[in-house]
Order: C-alpha cells, then structure tokens, then sequence
C-alpha cells in the first residue's frame, strides 16, 4: 500500500466516522410494501418469486406516466406527486430544483439545444448537495435538473434523520423505494420533455448511479448516462461497503448474501446488464480505486459485464475512494471528464 492509497483510506475512514446517527434498525421483510402479507408463512419463497416476475417483466415494473400536477415556481422548485404512494405523505411529493443552462459562456464545444440531465444524488445527500455539480453542468450549457431521492432533504418523514427507507434491513420497503426512486426521474424526464427538451442524459453518483443506471436502461428517451461510483448488485454493496456495515448488520442474521442478491435483484443494475439492456447505451463511469464502500473489484465486474454483453462503457479510473471524490483535484478532473462527455454525447445525438 503506497502513500496515497494509506491517505486516502485515513481519509475515507475519517469521513465515516463523522456520521455519528447510524443506528442498527430491526428486520423486516416488509412484504407489505410490494403487494405481500406481513403474514405470510414463507416470505424468502414470495420475494423469489416477486424477484424473478420484475426482473422478467421489468419494462412494465419501472412504466410509469408523466405527473398531472407539475409545478414550477420563482425559485425554481419542481415538484409532482410521485408515482408510488409510500406510507409517509412527506416522501410522496418529489422535489427537483431547476439549474437552466446558461448562454454566457462558450465553452469549446457548444452545447446542443434542448440539451438537459437528470441529476441524482448520493445517498443521504443533502438538499444542497451537488448544487456545485449543477452550476458547472448549467456553465456547460446543459440544464440541470436534480431531484431528491425518496426519503431525502424534503421528503423525508419527521422523526428519521437519515434515509433508511431505501437502503434498511427492511427489504420490502427498500425495494419499493429503490422503484420509486426510477420512477420518480422518469416523471422528471417526461417534464423536461414538456419544456421542450430533447436531449436527454441521466447523471447519477452512489445510489443515485444505480438508479440512474436502471433508468437508463429502461427509458428510451435517455440518450446517455454518467455515473460516479458503479457496482454489480444492490447486495453486494451493502454487506461489503463500510458505509452499509450497519444496514448489513441488520440482515446478516435473517438472510445470506445470495438470497439478499436474489432479493433485491430488481433494484441491482447487474441483471439487465445480463439480459444485455446496456448495450447500445452511451455511459460514461467513473470511480475510485481505493473505494472501501463500493468496491473497485466489483465495479471491474461490472464493468466485464457490461463488455461481455455488448456495452461499451468509457471509464476513468482515480486514485480515491468514496468520499474523497469530492476533494481537489479529483472532483474537478471527475466533474470537467464527465460533463464533457455528456456535453459531447448529448449533442452528438440524432
């Protein structure tokens, strides 16, 4: 282990560390929340199932319609209700804040017109999170529109600090939160459309990369994707990752790793990779090779993955982890590549 790579883990380590409101939450199998009985005798036998029927039927799993309610207002707050009525009214409302991309500056290589992304979070991001990214995307002339996840900032239900509900140890509801999450950035896609937007990209760092990832792959209208951070399943992630060691700590005495892949297999980019929905798809992924909560040696299967099945993915790799990402100089070589790119494949679009 050389110099950097201590200081980067020193680092990462530190960063979690500093989080002090994570708390083992009980188990659930939360059937409830995706059509099941709390009652039923053999809940791991109907999550298989269920499992299997998404991921079979999922361009019908992740269809939703545009919002009926779409309201834009001075500060430039979208919001709709969402798709997918959860049990806590304040996570029903989506929040999107607006970044219009902007004509002042001209950058080598002009944006296309109706050029615009939907840009989603990490998780627990703060309702001010990323707003930096934003700007710098709208400077590239590319209107930015990023959307809280459910259970985050403003939609988070009173009494939670942190947003459990879409990655917990209870497994039904954190499926459902994860659809909903896909779901909710289609609706945002769908109002870019109304404003006439036609160049459509996803830009998604952590959790917000997986479910960028899967709405990429199951709307058409998307037209290329940049993702930080990118891993196989939902799973893995969570019993491996230094960050999840608590979400895990909740599950590992109730279900295994592969029944908890199996599980939340719907929510996990790696199956439509497999079924070969990536290919075609115009991504760029970005990650950290000293990353201790999505690890690099599955983001390497991921990316064999997607080269086996027909994607050709662009990549960068650098010398970080997670968090540190977001530090100078990583977060401006990863910002400056992956805004260039969208700029580029965005405009480069029939």
């Amino acid at each position: 282990m050389n110099f950097l790579e201590r200081k980067i883990r020193r680092y990462e380590h530190c960063r979690w560390t500093t989080d002090d409101n994570r708390r083992v939450q009980p188990f659930h199998w939360g059937l409830e929340h995706i059509g099941g009985s709390p009652d039923e005798p053999a809940p791991g036998a109907f999550l298989r199932k269920y499992a299997k029927n998404a991921i079979e039927n999922s361009l019908d799993w992740y269809a939703t319609t545009p919002a009926t309610d779409y309201r834009l207002d001075a500060q430039n707050i979208l919001t709709f209700t969402s798709a997918i009525e959860s049990p806590w009214p304040e996570n029903n409302t989506v929040y999107a804040r607006l970044w219009t991309a902007s004509r002042g500056w001209k950058p080598p290589i002009k944006a296309a017109r109706g050029t615009a992304v939907v840009v989603l979070p990490n998780w627990n991001a703060k309702w001010h999170g990323q707003d930096g990214l934003c700007e710098w995307a709208a400077r590239f002339g590319i209107t930015a529109l990023k959307m809280s996840l459910p259970y985050h900032n403003r939609r988070m239900p009173r009494g939670f600090e942190r947003a459990d509900q879409i990655c917990g140890p209870n497994i039904g509801l954190t499926l459902q939160a994860n659809r909903q999450a896909v779901l909710d950035a289609r609706r945002c896609l769908r109002w870019l459309e109304q404003q006439g937007h036609t160049k459509l990209g996803i830009l998604g760092t952590s959790i917000g990369s997986s479910v960028g990832y899967i709405t990429l792959v199951h709307d058409p209208a998307v037209r290329a994707g940049g993702f930080f951070h990118v891993s196989t399943y939902y799973a893995d992630v969570v019993s491996q990752g230094m960050t999840t060691n608590h979400v895990w700590e909740g599950l590992r005495h109730h279900v295994s790793v592969d029944e908890l892949r199996e599980y939340w297999a719907p929510i996990s980019p790696m199956p439509y990779v497999e079924r070969g929905m990536g290919a075609g798809r115009n991504c760029f992924m970005v990650y950290g090779k000293y990353d201790p909560t999505m690890l690099p040696e599955l983001t390497r299967q991921m990316l064999d993955s997607l080269r086996r099945h027909g994607a050709r993915p662009r990549t960068l790799a650098l010398r970080c982890g997670h968090y540190s990402l977001e530090l100078f100089p990583f977060s401006y070589v990863a910002g400056y590549r992956m805004l260039a790119f969208l700029r580029g494949a965005l405009s480069s679009s029939g």
